[in-house]
């Protein structure tokens, strides 16, 4: 077993950790929800496409040594959060104002492409304290100093990627089962409060894990 990347039973109790982390709703799980519900299921599915855009670039971080720069630079990871935690909480009051609007509804196709799911999605993953804990504190456990890091972080990325595709598609597809039903503006109008609610929600959860 010395000669694999990553030892068998080491990799089976990450994958069994990366599974519950997968399906804990936080913001990411949350974002992917909102997403689902005011775009649809492929809106959905490229805001999970951003979202793991963002994870590999922690992976690429944690490469670097990201244990290393969070404890050189604390506050600028913080700050970080924070701004992602704002564009969340704006992505939901911009919500909440459109379902509140007394005028004629947008066009729903205009609405899903006048903003980009990829770049929501990174940014929320990029700031979410869930990927910072996962980084610090999580992952490096189970990083064997014997064996080459390379090798095992693509492995654990692979793991990772693989399961939070699965879990937040879940998420994100459920929501958008609903969103059919926004052809009834009573309808639309209380949807349009529910993603709002949950982007400040997932706002609220970023801050408070900071």
């Amino acid at each position: 077993m010395a000669s694999l990347p990553v030892d068998p039973h080491l990799y089976l109790a990450f994958l069994g950790v990366m599974a519950v982390m997968a399906v804990t709703p936080g913001p990411a799980n949350l974002f992917a929800v909102a997403t689902g519900m005011e775009k649809g299921k492929a809106a959905a599915l490229t805001a999970v496409l951003g979202m793991n855009a963002a994870t590999l670039v922690w992976f690429g971080a944690a490469a670097l040594g990201l244990g290393a720069l969070v404890k050189t630079f604390p506050h600028a990871f913080r700050v970080i959060a924070v701004l992602g935690a704002l564009y969340v909480a704006w992505l939901g009051i911009k919500s909440l104002r459109g379902a509140f609007k007394t005028e004629a509804q947008p066009d729903p196709i205009a609405v899903r492409r006048g903003r980009s799911a990829v770049v929501d999605g990174f940014m929320v993953q990029i700031a979410n304290p869930k990927a910072i804990l996962f980084f610090t504190a999580v992952l490096p456990p189970f990083i064997d100093v014997n064996r080459p890091a390379a090798a095992q972080l693509a492995l654990f990325a692979l793991g990772t990627i693989g399961l939070d595709v699965i879990g937040m598609s879940a998420y994100g597809l459920g929501g958008a089962a609903l969103a059919r039903q926004m052809t009834a503006p009573r309808f639309r109008k209380g949807f349009g409060i529910v993603v709002g609610c949950l982007l400040l929600l997932a706002a609220v959860l970023i801050v408070s894990r900071l």
